[in-house]
């Protein structure tokens, strides 16, 4: 168990916080003195796949490396993307309608993997633990803030295992910076930097335009999920729907989880109370006053500010996209990568600074020299060397209760709604008031953001409450 702070408040979140850090330890009993959701160790894992292209297929194949799984069920909307996994699991059920698989294999599957767009993370989630079935979600676990405290509400109602996939979180740098930090390496965290390269995809143009023929291998409405519907354009899949408000959630949104992580993992934070931004926009689209509000921008910067628990002091955390970057340490030496290619964090302490790769990965004192130059503390944090994917069917098999991973919902939920109080802003940020003529004073939400986090609510600017819950179309819904 990891120590906790002196004078830190032992708040359940925080008990979760330490716990999912603690790593993979469980034990195995036998079934006899399980019940609803339990597999004995003689059994086997039986998973089902939601969304089994891209990084669904490679999440699959992370699964199936464990003798004790199956893959017995496959569901896509797309045929085309079904291939390859239609292709290795031959034995496995194939289905397009989610709902439909679930319905017909409840007595077959133990466990769900879901890797759809993010626009269908939460219903296809939500669906699976309502009938008693374990669930790895991959980041963002939704879409929306208010989806999010869904699906938290959902995993203590439920009682099934569950996991977000942000690898990195179950990855040796992450404890490794935690113990650092509680080691008072860096002295008292003051201030956070993240950063990424994304988006590697289209964002900040015009809304795709034309008439298509849908592909016969594609059902396009069950695609769109809870979105409103639109005409089908291939501009948006099979992978730059992340550019797209309806079905994405952005840069923010793709890479967050995983370079975020230490940050809301190591700090004694919880909620941002305020949120900022700003937004890189297209000149000429500006200038004519036709700023596309459908797609997510270029790239942006993020301030959230987050109250320490129990102590009367600020942390803050900044993030940039599109290329931007904060300003580079200058404990730095020049030719020292600041982070790597995918992007990276920087904590800011009273006595020192520490310095992250992507996914927590390689943390290291600045300057560097201080790494041979100081004595590291000992571990005292379990790792978890099986990694995140086989820790999530280890737990499924030891069953609810018995074993921790180390995205469960409990942390993931709170986690991705602070991440997604940036879109909050962003998304704000690019409202137009139309009854202001000047060009210049048409945005209406240049603004900090105050944030209420227990009743989900921005307090200062009504306009900004639309995109915490946003309405589903006919014939879904995410009820507990």
């Amino acid at each position: 168990m990891t120590p906790v702070k002196k004078n830190a408040s032992i708040s359940r979140r925080n008990f979760v916080k330490n716990v999912s850090i603690a790593g993979a330890g469980f034990f195995i009993v036998p079934r006899h003195v399980l019940g609803r959701g339990f597999i004995a160790p003689s059994d086997k894992l039986n998973i089902a796949g939601i969304g089994v292209g891209g990084k669904g297929q490679s999440d699959l194949f992370e699964f199936a490396k464990s003798s004790k799984v199956n893959i017995v069920a496959l569901c896509d909307v797309d045929d085309r993307q079904a291939v390859k996994a239609r292709e290795t699991y031959k034995k496995a059920t194939y289905y397009k309608d989610f709902r439909e698989m679930l319905a017909k294999e409840k007595n077959n599957i133990d466990a769900v993997s879901i890797s759809t767009p993010d626009n269908t993370h939460a219903v296809a989630t939500l669906a699976a633990m309502q009938i008693g079935k374990h669930v790895y979600t991959q980041k963002p676990l939704t879409h929306d803030i208010y989806e999010a405290r869904i699906l938290t509400k959902a995993a203590e109602k439920y009682k099934v295992v569950t996991q977000m996939g942000n690898q990195g979180g179950s990855g040796d740098g992450v404890r490794k910076a935690k113990e650092m930090i509680d080691a008072g390496m860096i002295g008292m965290v003051t201030e956070a930097q993240a950063w990424t390269n994304r988006p590697v995809w289209p964002q900040g143009i015009p809304t795709p335009s034309g008439k298509y023929d849908v592909p016969k291998e594609l059902n396009w409405d069950l695609w769109q999920g809870p979105a409103k519907a639109i005409d089908y354009n291939p501009a948006y899949l099979p992978f730059n729907w992340r550019g797209w408000w309806a079905y994405g959630t952005g840069a923010l949104g793709d890479m967050a989880c995983h370079i975020m992580d230490p940050i809301f993992r190591i700090l004694p934070i919880e909620y941002p109370d305020a949120a900022e931004c700003s937004v890189a926009t297209i000149w000429k689209e500006m200038w004519n006053d036709t700023q596309n509000l459908d797609a997510c921008p270029p790239a942006s910067i993020i301030h959230l500010n987050y109250p320490v628990e129990d102590e009367k002091r600020n942390i803050k955390v900044s993030w940039h996209d599109g290329g931007l970057l904060p300003e580079r340490p200058d404990e730095l030496l020049p030719e020292e990568e600041f982070g790597n290619w995918d992007g990276g964090v920087l904590f800011i302490g009273t006595k020192g600074k520490l310095l992250l790769d992507c996914y927590g990965a390689n943390p290291r004192l600045l300057p560097t020299k201080l790494m041979t130059e100081k004595s590291m503390p000992k571990e005292n944090i379990q790792r978890v060397p099986e990694g995140h994917y086989l820790q999530w069917v280890n737990a499924c098999i030891a069953g609810y209760g018995n074993a921790t991973t180390s995205s469960p919902f409990s942390y993931a939920g709170p986690f991705t709604e602070s991440i997604l109080m940036g879109n909050l802003a962003i998304r704000s940020w690019m409202l137009k008031n139309p009854k202001l003529k000047g060009w210049g004073d048409k945005y209406l939400g240049r603004k900090k953001l105050l944030w209420d986090a227990e009743n989900m609510r921005v307090t200062n600017f009504d306009e900004a409450n639309q995109f915490v819950k946003r309405e589903y179309r006919d014939g879904w819904k995410l009820e507990l």
